[in-house]
């Protein structure tokens, strides 16, 4: 018997943001989900608008495991796990031995698939997908949660929103530009 599908399936017990008063709870599973749909639509953006080879089915893969040390970690809130290089050299080697232990939770012969999903060339333009898709996916989440009026996601707004300015892939600022201001409007305008 192998353990790891139960145990990533446990994401959906991980709470983010669990230091801010949210007025919307997110699992860790609805975040890897956007996470994935985001870096799927950075993927198709670059391929569709900028004549570029990006496998969106792998940029999906990795997003869907790219927080699935937390299982055993938990979510450690940004500024602990940022509060120097030393504490982030720590918990980057507390993430990899958490995804060395999930993956020991595999048959040996499905091990090498999950390893090329855990530990993607970081390189790879997908795995670069993933990491701008897991920023605009906190940087959504401020956005919905000032436009529900809390203010208490105003100074993690304005920090993302420098991250994600920064992030120099064309890919991201069409995003910007083609979708990211529907996310303040409701559902009737939606429609």
């Amino acid at each position: 018997m192998y353990n790891f599908f139960a145990a990533v399936s446990r994401m959906k017990h991980i709470e983010r943001w669990n230091l801010m008063r949210s007025s919307a709870k997110e699992s860790l599973s609805e975040h890897t989900c956007e996470v994935a749909m985001l870096a799927a639509a950075l993927c198709n953006i670059n391929n569709a608008v900028f004549d570029g080879k990006a496998d969106a089915g792998k940029a999906s893969l990795i997003a869907l495991y790219h927080d699935a040390s937390e299982v055993f970690t938990g979510d450690m809130p940004t500024p602990s796990k940022y509060f120097n290089e030393k504490m982030r050299s720590v918990y980057s080697e507390l993430e990899k031995s958490a995804d060395e232990k999930l993956l020991g939770m595999l048959p040996k012969e499905l091990k090498p698939a999950y390893q090329e999903i855990f530990f993607a060339d970081k390189n790879s333009i997908e795995a670069k997908f993933v990491k701008a898709a897991d920023k605009l996916s906190a940087y959504i989440k401020c956005l919905e949660e000032r436009s529900s009026g809390n203010s208490e996601f105003k100074d993690a707004e304005k920090s993302l929103k420098e991250i994600i300015n920064a992030i120099d892939l064309p890919e991201i600022k069409y995003f910007i530009n083609e979708f990211l201001g529907a996310y303040g409007k409701t559902l009737d305008e939606l429609k």
